[in-house]
């Protein structure tokens, strides 16, 4: 068993009964405040821990780390230092705030140093992304967009069940959680009409994902197997793909995903590690046909994380629309990741690859408007009485998540983003 993730541990921060942060989680991030430049930390319940104050005041000694490891705006240097590492750091920063410890526990001065409550920190985007991979993982969501775009009999394409689809995107528009953003616009096509026109997108839609960020790199010319991609990923963060879809419809023959996806996507500010999640592993749906060798795994490789969807229109409250759960996805995070390697890609510290949108059995689980509202033709009514086909300016879109299992809930905290009018 990992030490820091022992569901006995209790901490001497308060944490209130709920929260996405209890002592076993230790996540990571960048914050600042006005008085602190940007910085590494994680979080107990409702306070930041700045960890660079730590390591200036000698509390990870024992662990041989560079002077300025934490003094970084981005994540990416410390993750370099490989898994152990951060093994180590995760489980000092446990022992030193379990709650019979007194090392920083008595010690007054050093607590008005590390401690900072959440209110009075700005999040920053924890990851420098190099390069952003975007597949198309769960069953269901190809499901249901083939049966709305072709036909029940023929709605997943031949190629589906043999591989993880994906495609490369654009990794200058990831930004990080409470980011606002402006609709996008671009050329669409009606569907009477036989030349396209130019203006803001009437389909504006969420898309529900999960990513995960490679702390380990391989050389060009050297593929990852399933069984040994647990090394290469750090962790997991909470990613919503937004996509204007009627500008997609007209573009995306046939490279694919283009300005559609390009304007803006938003992670959520604390990246959760593989080791925080490993009590919640489940098995994955069955995979049949068999895959090919090369995507074959041993083990369980799925995550029971559930996850909701919240959209809350200008002035009003917030209505859940979707609940879904990241362990829907037919090919597995470690799939994704051989295959994206198989060929010889080289992979980087901090890149980020995304699930897909994640869409559980029911209709309350479609992890998009596309689905929910299946193109339009049945609209969500929210708690204000509006209805919604697609997202309209002034809505914000929160995405929240979280796993729980014997007493322990291990979160994401949220990503969230408010739409603005096109500029």
């Amino acid at each position: 068993m990992i030490k820091a993730n022992n569901p006995n541990l209790k901490s001497w921060i308060a944490i209130e009964a709920g929260s996405d942060f209890p002592i076993q989680n230790l996540p990571f991030g960048i914050f600042k405040t006005s008085s602190k430049s940007p910085r590494a930390a994680t979080r107990i319940g409702d306070t930041i821990i700045d960890l660079q104050q730590l390591q200036e005041l000698k509390f990870f000694s024992r662990i041989d780390l560079p002077e300025d490891v934490f003094a970084h705006t981005t994540l990416n240097y410390f993750i370099s230092l490989g898994k152990e590492t951060s093994r180590l750091v995760r489980d000092r920063i446990s022992e030193l705030f379990t709650e019979d410890n007194q090392e920083l526990q008595s010690n007054e001065s050093a607590k008005s140093e590390v401690l900072i409550p959440v209110e009075e920190a700005e999040m920053l985007m924890p990851v420098r992304v190099g390069d952003y991979t975007d597949f198309y993982s769960s069953e269901q969501h190809a499901y249901n967009v083939g049966c709305m775009f072709r036909d029940p009999e023929n709605a997943l394409m031949p190629n589906w069940k043999h591989l993880p689809v994906g495609y490369h995107g654009r990794a200058s528009s990831i930004v990080v959680s409470g980011t606002d953003f402006h609709r996008p616009k671009g050329q669409t096509i009606a569907p009477d009409a036989k030349s396209p026109s130019f203006g803001p997108s009437k389909r504006l839609d969420f898309e529900l994902e999960v990513g995960f960020i490679t702390g380990k790199v391989n050389d060009l010319g050297n593929s990852i197997s399933p069984d040994e991609a647990d090394e290469y990923i750090f962790g997991f963060v909470l990613f919503n793909d937004w996509s204007a879809r009627d500008v997609q419809k007209w573009e995306y023959v046939p490279l694919g995903p283009f300005l559609a996806k390009n304007f803006a996507s938003h992670v959520s500010p604390w990246i959760v590690t593989l080791d925080a999640l490993e009590p919640f592993r489940v098995s994955g749906p069955e995979q049949d046909p068999e895959v090919l060798p090369y995507l074959k795994f041993t083990g369980n490789r799925n995550f029971d994380v559930n996850l909701e969807v919240s959209i809350q229109p200008e002035g009003s409250d917030e209505t859940i629309v979707s609940r879904s759960n990241f362990k829907h996805m037919y090919w597995n995070v470690n799939q994704q990741l051989a295959h994206h390697t198989v060929n010889g890609c080289n992979i980087n510290v901090g890149d980020l690859y995304a699930s897909g949108t994640i869409s559980g059995p029911t209709p309350d689980a479609y992890g998009s408007m596309l689905e929910l509202a299946w193109a339009g033709t049945k609209p969500v009514k929210l708690s204000d009485g509006t209805e919604r086909k697609f997202i309209e300016d002034g809505d914000t879109v929160f995405i929240r998540g979280y796993a729980e299992k014997d007493g322990v809930r291990i979160g994401f905290g949220e990503v969230k983003a408010k739409v603005l009018p096109t500029k």
